[in-house]
């Protein structure tokens, strides 16, 4: 899986988020008590924007009927839709938890600045412009460079050397 430096801590706040485009994709990237996690910013249940518009909010459960009830915040996102809940560490969903969840990516926090940490692991990733170049070859000393408009894949035009009276004058 390829690896996408997507902010710095000091731009998710605690307790806040982030929506990110990656491959084509939105990701929503929360702060949650000083720790990140990231889930894909679409409900799965009709495909509202999870991430982006929905509601973060806590859990309050209990060990036993009764017994004390602890409240964990940050913990769930809202769909602002249908009010679908989902777990923002797994993507599990609270209301069909056997059937449905939200991608959830994994996030790691490396130490550095986004412009040190350049390639945490995945190699160069292709952009989407490519550069305007020429075809440069090396003939019996001569550097040749052709500027001849080529399409990728495009065959290209063998280069023959001057002749030798053209080279010495």
């Amino acid at each position: 899986m390829t690896k996408y430096v997507v902010a710095s801590v000091s731009e998710i706040p605690l307790n806040e988020r982030k929506v990110v485009e990656l491959e084509g994709r939105q990701v929503g990237i929360f702060n949650i008590d000083g720790e990140f996690f990231a889930l894909l910013d679409q409900c799965p249940h009709a495909g509202a924007p999870l991430c982006s518009y929905g509601t973060v909010f806590g859990v309050s459960s209990a060990k036993v009927p009764g017994g004390t009830i602890e409240y964990e915040r940050g913990r769930t996102v809202r769909c602002p839709w249908h009010q679908w809940e989902f777990d923002i560490r797994t993507g599990q969903s609270w209301y069909d938890p056997k059937n449905s969840r939200v991608r959830k990516y994994e996030v790691e926090v490396v130490p550095g600045s986004p412009d040190a940490v350049t390639d945490p692991d995945g190699g160069l990733q292709a952009g989407p412009y490519v550069m305007e170049g020429y075809a440069v070859t090396v003939k019996d000393d001569v550097v040749v460079v052709d500027t001849s408009r080529r399409r990728p894949g495009g065959r290209r035009q063998p280069v023959s050397a001057p002749a030798e009276e053209e080279r010495s004058s």
